[in-house]
């Protein structure tokens, strides 16, 4: 998988699964290179979510319900992720 394709399925999952005015998606993957046990197959991303639904919740609810929601991502395909909610 690329992270074109990675972005698209991430997007989609985030759409389906809660309310949101918009999506980027950003791959910081360069950023950690050179990091002790980086994995090629997996990404570093950073997604930022226009929301009023997760602003309404605290940090710790609204980081469950997106890492619920891109579980398979987060095991197979996402090595770490920053999440910017605004």
């Amino acid at each position: 998988m690329d992270i074109n394709q990675l972005s698209e399925i991430v997007k989609k999952k985030i759409k389906k699964g809660i309310k949101v005015q918009k999506i980027i998606i950003e791959d910081k993957t360069y950023l950690h290179l050179n990091h002790d046990g980086h994995d090629k197959k997996k990404f570093h991303v950073k997604i930022s979510i226009e929301s009023n639904y997760l602003n309404k919740m605290d940090r710790i609810k609204r980081t469950k319900i997106i890492y619920n929601l891109l579980n398979n991502e987060l095991k197979n395909y996402i090595h770490s992720i920053q999440l910017n909610i605004i």
